[in-house]
């Protein structure tokens, strides 16, 4: 059965596009804090451990949130690997294994690149579809996405 909640299926439609374009960036961004969390070394690293898995633990709530924010608006949440790397603006780097710093700045301008997406997001979900709850929703990720790369910037300060 189809939501009946004031907005449009076409702008459903489009709201649920959007999603799953987040939904892509979160799970490759939740990826790679597991390759880091799993691989960091050297001087700093139980801090750094432990930083990547608390960011990864946030971002698999975020995940869930998503997919379910999808079912509200009728849609089918995407699942596979091939569809998230086919709808994610990151970049991965297989085979590689950075340094403490460069996972740190790799992460900034990850977090950063989500937000921008995420500003952009929002204002299409307010002004062109008129849908203020995934707006309202994408703004509380960003707000999310704001702390956790302040928190990383702080490191590399």
């Amino acid at each position: 059965m189809k939501p009946q909640i004031g907005i449009t299926e076409e702008h459903l439609k489009e709201s649920i596009s959007y999603l799953s374009s987040i939904l892509a960036n979160e799970m490759t961004l939740y990826i790679k804090l597991r390759k880091f969390h799993w691989n960091v070394s050297g001087e700093s690293f139980m801090e750094l451990h432990k930083l990547f898995e608390s960011q990864y633990k946030q971002l698999e709530e975020s995940i869930d949130e998503i997919a379910e924010r999808v079912s509200k608006l009728g849609g089918n949440t995407i699942g596979t690997m091939e569809e998230f790397s086919g709808l994610t603006i990151l970049l991965e780097s297989p085979g590689k294994y950075p340094s403490q710093a460069e996972m740190l700045r790799e992460l900034l301008e990850d977090h950063e690149t989500v937000i921008f997406q995420l500003r952009n997001d929002i204002e299409v979900c307010t002004k062109k579809i008129g849908d203020a709850g995934t707006a309202d929703f994408l703004t509380g990720l960003m707000e999310n996405h704001e702390t956790m790369a302040w928190v990383v910037r702080r490191y590399l300060s």
